[in-house]
């Protein structure tokens, strides 16, 4: 993790794969073309975040091979509890203000794997993107009130995404109050 308690862009590809493993077990193959379907179709593809090796969730003892070795070019693969703490340490990461294209993976991966945290987990998770949306709000009418007076199409475009985080956030208080 940074040291702000947010993730790193490998970090965010074995929260992704980690998810899947809770969800069900899955073949090594099926894993891999998971994850790189999801981060690719999410932010675009990128060697930098797609670096993360599942084998490397196996040395680390986070998953473990489910059937025996006839299956050892495609096995399947499960979960450990260790496995699990480790995604729920990632799921509960902080997301940094600001919007970047990582932010844009990590919160679809909280929106994904949601419903496999508590409810009391689940509401934490939404008030903190309740509070980055608030920031974002702040600061995104901080830059609309500096250039209102200025030429061009600034503030068109400001109001937009204002109106944009506005609706996020109200759908994040209203799937507050479901939880």
């Amino acid at each position: 993790m940074f040291t702000d308690s947010t993730l790193t862009p490998k970090e965010a590809v074995r929260l992704c794969a980690l998810g899947n493993l809770c969800v069900e077990p899955v073949r090594y193959s099926a894993l891999a073309n998971s994850v790189r379907y999801f981060v690719s179709h999410v932010i675009g593809p990128s060697l930098e975040v797609m670096g993360q090796s599942i084998e490397l969730l196996r040395y680390e003892g986070l998953v473990e091979v489910k059937e025996g070795p006839e299956e050892q070019d495609d096995p399947v693969l499960t979960i450990t509890e260790t496995g699990r703490q480790e995604f729920t340490a990632l799921i509960s990461a902080n997301v940094r203000h600001g919007a970047t294209e990582l932010n844009k993976l990590i919160i679809a991966l909280k929106f994904r794997f949601l419903h496999l945290l508590s409810q009391d987990q689940q509401a934490e998770q939404v008030v903190m993107l309740m509070d980055l949306s608030e920031n974002e709000l702040a600061r995104l009418s901080e830059l609309r009130t500096h250039h209102a007076n200025d030429d061009g199409i600034i503030v068109t475009w400001l109001d937009h995404d204002i109106k944009m985080v506005e609706e996020h956030l109200i759908w994040l208080e209203k799937l507050h109050a479901q939880l």
